[in-house]
Protein backbone atom coordinates (compact mmCIF):
# COMPACT_ATOMS: atom_id res chain seq x y z
CA UNK A 1 0.00 0.00 0.00
CA UNK A 2 1.45 3.34 -1.00
CA UNK A 3 1.18 6.54 0.93
CA UNK A 4 -0.93 8.92 -1.12
CA UNK A 5 -0.40 12.41 0.12
CA UNK A 6 -2.31 15.11 -1.66
CA UNK A 7 -0.81 18.54 -1.59
CA UNK A 8 -2.83 21.67 -2.03
CA UNK A 9 -1.08 24.94 -2.48
CA UNK A 10 -2.49 28.29 -1.51
CA UNK A 11 -2.28 29.24 -5.18
CA UNK A 12 -4.44 26.25 -6.19
CA UNK A 13 -7.02 27.09 -3.55
CA UNK A 14 -7.06 30.73 -4.66
CA UNK A 15 -7.56 29.72 -8.30
CA UNK A 16 -10.39 27.41 -7.27
CA UNK A 17 -12.01 30.28 -5.36
CA UNK A 18 -11.75 32.49 -8.45
CA UNK A 19 -13.28 29.76 -10.64
CA UNK A 20 -16.14 29.19 -8.22
CA UNK A 21 -16.82 32.92 -7.98
CA UNK A 22 -16.86 33.25 -11.76
CA UNK A 23 -19.33 30.36 -12.01
CA UNK A 24 -21.57 32.01 -9.41
CA UNK A 25 -21.43 35.31 -11.30
CA UNK A 26 -22.10 33.56 -14.61
CA UNK A 27 -25.13 31.75 -13.18
CA UNK A 28 -26.52 34.95 -11.66
CA UNK A 29 -26.24 36.72 -15.01
CA UNK A 30 -28.02 33.85 -16.78
CA UNK A 31 -30.79 33.84 -14.16
CA UNK A 32 -31.39 37.54 -14.79
CA UNK A 33 -31.51 37.04 -18.56
CA UNK A 34 -28.17 38.62 -19.48
CA UNK A 35 -25.57 37.28 -21.88
CA UNK A 36 -22.97 36.30 -19.27
CA UNK A 37 -19.99 36.25 -21.63
CA UNK A 38 -20.65 39.77 -22.89
CA UNK A 39 -21.26 41.07 -19.39
CA UNK A 40 -18.15 39.50 -17.87
CA UNK A 41 -15.96 40.67 -20.77
CA UNK A 42 -17.40 44.16 -20.40
CA UNK A 43 -16.56 44.12 -16.71
CA UNK A 44 -13.02 42.86 -17.29
CA UNK A 45 -12.30 45.46 -19.97
CA UNK A 46 -13.83 48.44 -18.20
CA UNK A 47 -13.77 47.49 -14.50
CA UNK A 48 -17.27 48.95 -14.41
CA UNK A 49 -19.15 46.87 -11.83
CA UNK A 50 -22.52 47.73 -13.34
CA UNK A 51 -21.86 45.07 -16.00
CA UNK A 52 -22.47 42.52 -13.24
CA UNK A 53 -25.87 42.06 -11.65
CA UNK A 54 -26.38 42.40 -7.92
CA UNK A 55 -28.51 39.24 -8.05
CA UNK A 56 -27.13 36.57 -5.67
CA UNK A 57 -24.47 39.06 -4.55
CA UNK A 58 -22.63 38.55 -7.86
CA UNK A 59 -21.34 42.11 -8.15
CA UNK A 60 -19.87 42.08 -4.67
CA UNK A 61 -18.27 38.69 -5.26
CA UNK A 62 -16.62 39.60 -8.56
CA UNK A 63 -15.21 42.83 -7.15
CA UNK A 64 -13.22 40.81 -4.61
CA UNK A 65 -11.18 39.31 -7.45
CA UNK A 66 -8.25 41.19 -8.91
CA UNK A 67 -8.89 41.51 -12.66
CA UNK A 68 -5.32 40.51 -13.53
CA UNK A 69 -5.69 37.32 -11.49
CA UNK A 70 -9.03 36.63 -13.14
CA UNK A 71 -7.49 36.97 -16.59
CA UNK A 72 -4.60 34.71 -15.62
CA UNK A 73 -6.97 31.97 -14.46
CA UNK A 74 -9.12 32.32 -17.59
CA UNK A 75 -6.13 32.08 -19.94
CA UNK A 76 -4.63 29.20 -17.98
CA UNK A 77 -7.91 27.25 -18.17
CA UNK A 78 -8.35 28.01 -21.87
CA UNK A 79 -4.85 26.85 -22.76
CA UNK A 80 -5.16 23.77 -20.55
CA UNK A 81 -8.16 22.59 -22.60
CA UNK A 82 -6.23 22.57 -25.90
Amino acid sequence: MTDRTIQFSIKDEHELEIKNTLITVYDALVEKGYNPINQIVGYILSEDPTYITTHNNARSLVRRIDRDELLQVLVKEYVKKR
